[in-house]
């Protein structure tokens, strides 16, 4: 079942008003206290855009806010606008865009009203259904510059603290490393252990808005080569299309005293980088799945970096060891009785994962829910090999109807442990089936 759904632009061009450039907290107010949504290891936070309440991606590698995923129903003003073209991580080329200055921006009580934004006008680029929520867009470097930002991952919040009023917090097991900004990016130094278990140090760009754990620029002179074992993968998804590469396991990463053991690692392949001109000393990058394992202090001003160690810290890299993407694509009725075997109504919790319920004599509900699709699988791996095939709709894993759960619970499912025995029911051609398999070390 398909809705109409569509996105207005109000474009006004306004006078250009005397406020700042700058984000800015009510006078006296020594931080504002932000929670979000930890997703695949992204951050998602809350940003009201000209009045309209949208979800961005927190992206310590981008420069300027960008716009995208113009498919809800909402209506949003951008003010000034001018045509652009601009180029991102992918193979593809340029795409059109819209350039638009003076807008105003919230971020809890935090406000900039003069907000310089990008806007795709590509309905390709849409990362809400890989993500299984709602995301309108990216936002980065503008924040941390004006902000001394603290990110609890476990508590999931962020502190976007005053730099003329914040106090540097000592507490014991922090650490604090050099940050080096470069062009509105930031860059630490690490340590990996490859095959030999010899340390290498790397210069890494901090990305928050990659999901995975470490990317690293293949250098044989360096000592950074692809381990013998490894497999094509899809990456990510840029600006300019999607990022292919090798996957694979390294020894370890190290950031200070700090040590991550049996690390999930990528090497990207060059060709997608074409919009970077010179990677200068930098060897790769570093995501969400590392940065997810600490609490966090960014002074972009001071040029720090302060770590100190959760609960997530020891917990296993994840693996997709089944070989599937999945991700949403539209939605689909699923009918629930009401009543057991004898006829007999069974009282109705009123829980039902759907928006959209109709209910029948009070003996059958109608839901609407979303649609759980196959959208890649990896030639060679377990779910390949049990016949999984791209456009599979996912019913249930284990005997679990999926539509009791999120996007990445299910992804969980299909890929809690190696060795664990997988049964998903599937439809295809409208026709239901089962199959089966066992989840491997792909490094073994």
């Amino acid at each position: 079942m398909a809705f109409l759904r569509h996105m207005v632009f109000l474009i006004w061009c306004c006078p250009v008003l005397l406020f700042s450039q700058n984000y800015e907290l009510p006078q006296w107010e020594k931080y504002q206290k932000v929670k979000f949504k930890l997703v695949n290891n992204l951050i998602i936070v809350p940003v009201e855009v000209n009045g309209t309440k949208l979800a961005f991606i927190l992206d310590s590698g981008v420069n300027k806010p960008i716009l995208f995923n113009l498919l809800d129903n909402d209506s949003i003003q951008i003010n000034n606008v001018s045509e652009i073209a601009i180029k991102g991580l992918g193979d593809g080329e340029a795409i059109d865009a819209l350039s638009s200055s003076a807008n105003v921006f919230k971020i809890g009580k935090a406000v900039n009203h003069d907000q310089l934004l990008y806007v795709v006008m590509d309905r390709e680029l849409n990362l809400s259904p890989r993500l299984g929520i709602p995301v309108h867009g990216i936002i980065g470097y503008d924040l941390f510059r004006d902000f001394v930002v603290e990110v609890n991952y476990t508590s999931k919040y962020l502190k976007l603290h005053s730099p003329n009023l914040y106090r540097i917090q000592k507490k014991a097991r922090t650490q604090t490393l050099p940050l080096n900004i470069v062009k509105n990016k930031a860059y630490v130094q690490g340590n990996v252990f490859m095959k030999n278990k010899h340390s290498i140090p790397v210069k890494l760009l901090i990305d928050s808005g990659s999901s995975d754990a470490i990317w690293l620029f293949q250098d044989m002179e360096k000592g950074l080569g692809v381990p013998k074992n490894n497999y094509e993968d899809f990456l990510g998804q840029g600006l300019s299309g999607s990022i292919f590469g090798k996957r694979t396991k390294i020894e370890g990463i190290s950031l200070g005293n700090f040590q991550l053991k049996d690390a999930k690692a990528a090497f990207p392949d060059i060709q997608y980088f074409k919009s970077i001109t010179s990677f200068g000393d930098r060897n790769g990058s570093l995501g969400g799945e590392v940065l997810k394992r600490f609490n966090l202090v960014f002074n972009y001003g001071a040029g720090t970096l302060s770590l100190r160690k959760n609960a997530l810290f020891n917990r296993p890299f994840d693996f997709n060891l089944s070989g599937i993407d999945l991700q949403h694509n539209g939605v689909r009725y699923i009918s629930e009785s009401l009543a057991d075997a004898r006829g007999v109504v069974i009282k109705d919790d009123g829980k039902s994962f759907g928006n959209v319920q109709l209910l029948f004599q009070n003996r059958t509900r109608l839901s609407v829910v979303p649609e759980i699709v196959v959208s890649g699988i990896r030639a060679g791996s377990p779910g390949h090999k049990a016949g999984l095939q791209e456009g599979d709709v996912i019913l249930a894993v284990n005997g679990k109807k999926v539509h009791n759960y999120k996007l990445q619970q299910i992804l969980h499912m299909l890929n809690e442990k190696e060795g664990k025995k997988v049964k998903v029911l599937i439809e295809r051609y409208q026709k239901d089936k089962l199959l089966t398999y066992v989840l491997k070390d792909v490094f073994k």
